[in-house]
């Protein structure tokens, strides 16, 4: 589940549900390449700060449930994730650098729709999770751990 995240001058709770489809719609997410974008997230969380509560795929798109601070916008959040996730696709994948061809794996579009703080989260979870015939969840972020809550400024 998402916690409230403390910078030196703000706290924040912000969650975004994006859905990035593959170029050309291609089925192309195999297990490989679950495990290199769920690897690559993992680097981009620790780097960026972007906390991935939720990461689904669906063979022709992939869903994201992200937790992010003030200081991104939506579009930096789509460069950062499709930018890093791609090049480590195609570079550690190559059969999916042969299916797509131009260097492109993320199609140009994308989905994006805020989650609300009350409620709507555990419903935008259980909708990526119930996404397309074929989907395989690949991690579910259980926490911030080590975070302190607003109470505890108070």
């Amino acid at each position: 589940m998402s916690e409230h995240i403390h910078k030196s001058h703000n706290v924040s709770k912000l969650m975004y549900h994006f859905v990035f489809p593959t170029k050309y719609r291609r089925v192309v997410v195999s297990e490989e390449v679950d495990e290199v974008i769920k690897e690559t997230c993992e680097e981009i969380s620790k780097r960026y700060g972007l906390y991935f509560l939720e990461i689904g795929t669906d063979k022709d798109h992939v869903h994201f449930l992200i937790q992010s601070v003030p200081s991104y916008s939506l579009t930096q959040i789509v460069k950062i994730v499709k930018s890093i996730t791609a090049k480590e696709v195609l570079s550690r994948c190559p059969e999916v650098k042969r299916e797509l061809w131009g260097g492109n794996f993320w199609s140009s579009g994308y989905y994006v729709a805020k989650v609300s703080e009350h409620g709507n989260e555990e419903v935008i979870a259980n909708y990526v999770k119930n996404q397309g015939n074929e989907y395989k969840k690949l991690f579910r972020n259980q926490g911030l751990e080590g975070q302190m809550t607003l109470f505890d400024y108070m």
